[in-house]
């Protein structure tokens, strides 16, 4: 009786703010673009279900098709420790999913003649021209060998530069064990002093050959800042965030952002250790393309809508339709090995663009979707995903910084092309 009472009350606060809150995008009903409504309910029960198991706080989902709007709901606790219910406008740290933005900020200036895909990355940092491959030995050792080939920009948006991440559990690699965790370098220092550390690293492997993930998008954050002699989030700003109207993505929560930040328990609700985002408490020194911002759902639905447009909303272009088209296409030849379903279990059949996963075929997925759709996700509990063919925009906002995170993941797409009719 107590946990029926518990999902009843967890489903009562999914219309808190609705009413005040403007939709991100024009509204329409499910009936209206090819949803159930009795489909949908099914989001709601979800996790009404999770947030009375106390396995997450709660959440924002957003769900648009033929641009417009047919869920957009909030549910459960800003914060755990506090009582307030999770609005709409709650601001979530964005994790990897601030890559595809810092993207379509490279790609403007691709489109401006200012930053081909095949310049050379040495030639705006001279030090990644010297950086060598680490190779484990049998013994558990790593030689060092030369670069047969540089790093090229192209390699830093598809995550083929070599660079990795460092802190993973999964890596007993001994070039990981070198490497820091994926936001430390910009809470302890500048740009300069990311680069300069960086540089001092073995690459994981030769450039162009594999698909690792790591620090490649924070580096062409850094080129970006060169290129345009502006901090990467003024950049954005004036192109991206500013003509889409992402009235809050920001590197930088202003105090009245962070009131409304969203917060993970102090426990990961799996294991009982602890958890936390460090970046809901803790400054960045630098705007770190590859992790650092923060965005409302609702923002993040509006940059989802214009990829899906081909580059424009409302209006405002920021991208030409063959520059999205190039983005979101997948990147990784047959020369390169694929290790996408390595870093998410449910990606099979995924490959890789430009900052963003590109399902290559309808099925070997554990998720519904068509070929072609693109994606990515948070670490700390966000994801994304457009599926052109469909006509659909996702959204997902949880503070769920743990391996429950995955499983939201494939829970919601699996919830919402269930509740698609035609």
């Amino acid at each position: 009786m107590r946990t029926t009472t518990l999902v009843m009350s967890a489903a009562a606060a999914v219309f808190a703010c609705h009413a005040t809150i403007a939709a991100p995008l024009p509204e329409a009903k499910p009936d209206d673009v090819g949803f159930s409504q009795a489909g949908l309910v099914r989001m709601d029960d979800f996790f009404a279900r999770e947030i009375a198991a106390r396995r997450v706080p709660g959440a924002v989902v957003a769900i648009a098709r033929d641009g417009k709007l047919v869920h957009y709901k909030a549910y459960g606790k800003l914060d755990p420790a506090k009582d307030a219910a999770m609005p709409l406008d709650a601001v979530f740290a964005l994790a990897s999913m601030t890559k595809p933005m810092a993207a379509v900020a490279g790609l403007t200036l691709m489109e401006q003649g200012r930053l081909p895909l095949q310049a050379k990355l040495s030639d705006y940092f001279p030090g990644f021209a010297d950086m060598k491959v680490g190779v484990a030995q049998p013994d558990g050792s790593m030689k060092l060998e030369t670069q047969l080939s540089p790093i090229h920009i192209h390699d830093l948006y598809r995550h083929t530069s070599g660079l990795m991440y460092g802190g993973r559990p999964d890596s007993a690699s001994p070039v990981a064990r070198l490497y820091p965790d994926g936001i430390a370098p910009a809470i302890e220092g500048d740009t300069a002093a990311f680069i300069e550390r960086i540089t001092k690293l073995p690459l994981a492997h030769q450039p162009s050959t594999e698909f690792e993930y790591g620090f490649s998008i924070d580096v062409l954050g850094a080129v970006i800042e060169k290129v345009t002699e502006q901090r990467l989030g003024d950049y954005l700003s004036k192109t991206v965030w500013q003509p889409l109207g992402m009235n809050d993505a920001t590197f930088s929560p202003t105090d009245a952002q962070r009131a409304r930040l969203a917060h993970p328990f102090t426990e990961d609700p799996l294991t009982g250790k602890p958890q936390s985002i460090k970046l809901l408490d803790t400054p960045t020194k630098f705007d770190c393309a590859g992790a650092c911002s923060f965005a409302t759902v609702g923002d993040y639905l509006r940059f989802g809508q214009m990829l899906l447009n081909g580059g424009e909303l409302d209006g405002q272009r920021i991208l030409s339709p063959m520059t999205v088209h190039l983005m979101t296409s997948n990147h990784l030849g047959p020369e390169i090995k694929n290790n996408v379903a390595n870093i998410e279990p449910h990606r099979g059949g995924y490959g890789f663009g430009l900052a963003v996963a590109v399902r290559t075929s309808d099925g070997l997925a554990s998720v519904p979707a068509s070929a072609g759709e693109f994606t990515w996700n948070g670490a700390f509990g966000t994801q994304f995903f457009c599926d052109p063919k469909q006509r659909l925009v996702v959204v997902v906002g949880t503070a769920a910084p743990g391996e429950l995170r995955k499983y939201y993941r494939e829970q919601v797409q699996d919830i919402v092309y269930g509740a698609m009719v035609k």
